[in-house]
């Protein structure tokens, strides 16, 4: 019986999108995504908001189209969907930290942060294409 294990996030990018070169022809967009959880203090009636960052990749083949990158820039309000996991690492001062991190599998531009000519309203719903990776990759 197969499974789904795949979370939606929407939120602002952090930071332009990053690209990484990976070993056996893949490619690494790497880019932070802001999730703000807003409430109201019950005891003091103060406004607060959490902001949980979830570091996004996106994964092409050597030679895919990249035209994505035009939109994966500061400020851009986006919805992914992918599978989750978190990573852990270990810091200079030997503390241990983790990170949620989301292998994304499919885009939306919901508000560009700036619009450049030519573009239509399917240039922003981007599916990612499948590809095939191993655990060795994410290192």
């Amino acid at each position: 019986m197969a499974t789904v294990f795949e979370t939606r996030l929407i939120g602002n990018i952090g930071k332009d999108a990053v690209v990484k070169e990976m070993s056996k022809g893949l490619i690494a967009i790497n880019f932070p995504v802001a999730h703000n959880k807003n409430w109201r203090d019950k005891k003091t009636n103060e406004q607060r908001t959490k902001t949980t960052w979830v570091n996004c990749t996106i994964w092409k083949k050597d030679g895919a189209n990249m035209r994505i990158l035009d939109f994966l820039t500061k400020g851009t309000l986006v919805e992914v969907v992918g599978t989750p996991f978190a990573k852990g690492y270990l810091q200079e001062d030997n503390s241990v930290k983790a990170e949620i991190r989301l292998n994304v599998s499919k885009t939306n531009i919901l508000k560009p942060a700036k619009i450049g000519e030519g573009y239509s309203d399917e240039d922003f719903n981007l599916d990612e294409e499948e590809v095939e990776f191993d655990s060795q990759d994410f290192n």
